[in-house]
């Protein structure tokens, strides 16, 4: 691709980037990112990129194949002896990497949005989700045993909601420039204890509405 060609493409993702996590993912038109990336081509996401959908896709994958490098260094450390809080620290702290830069905080709040995709995450053909993501969430959904496997689903889904919207808080309030009650090494842990509570806590008697 020619050098211009490319710049173009980067251009019109990073646009997509802010326009997506701070107006909405779906109340940003196609035509708003070409005009904010200063093309004149009204069709120059389409030829780049495909579609909306498109530029989504690349939008994750440009930032969550990185991360998932950083899941794969941690869990070969981590060996076959890797309790449920040493498994959430690999999930959070490269989730948490993006929150040094506005384009990673972006990205975060972007991921915050995609709450109707979060089940996907199981399907090997799901390619938003890389393996060592699936993979840390795959041990996770298998431990403890002591509660249904359908109750642990559940879980494993509520567990990635919250990871994903306490990330997507803080990078707002980052960005906005807002003071942030917890530093960022105690921010991760108290998100792990949450997380692990949230994962290993008995399943208690049923509640009717």
């Amino acid at each position: 691709m020619p050098r211009d060609a490319s710049e173009t493409k980067a251009r019109l993702r990073e646009e997509a980037e802010r326009l997506f996590a701070s107006r909405g993912l779906y109340q940003v038109t196609v035509r708003e990112i070409t005009e904010a990336a200063g093309q004149r081509n009204a069709s120059a996401v389409s030829y780049h990129f495909g579609s909306r959908e498109g530029i989504l896709r690349e939008i994750l994958l440009h930032h969550g194949l990185h991360l998932d490098d950083e899941r794969r260094r941690l869990l070969e450390e981590l060996g076959e002896a890797a309790t449920t809080r040493d498994l959430v620290a690999a999930l959070l702290v490269p989730f948490a990497a993006p929150l040094a830069t506005d384009a990673g905080r972006n990205y975060l709040r972007i991921v915050a949005q995609l709450t109707g995709r979060f089940a996907a995450w199981r399907s090997v053909d799901d390619e938003l989700t890389p393996p060592y993501l699936r993979r840390i969430l795959t041990m996770l959904e298998e431990r403890p045993t002591t509660i249904p496997p359908e109750v642990r689903r559940q879980r494993v889904i509520g567990v990635i909601m919250l990871m994903t919207t306490a990330m997507a808080e803080r990078a707002r309030a980052l960005q906005s420039g807002k003071p942030v009650e917890l530093d960022e090494p105690t921010f991760l842990a108290n998100l792990a204890d949450m997380i692990v509570g949230a994962l290993e806590a008995p399943l208690g008697p049923s509640l009717s509405p």
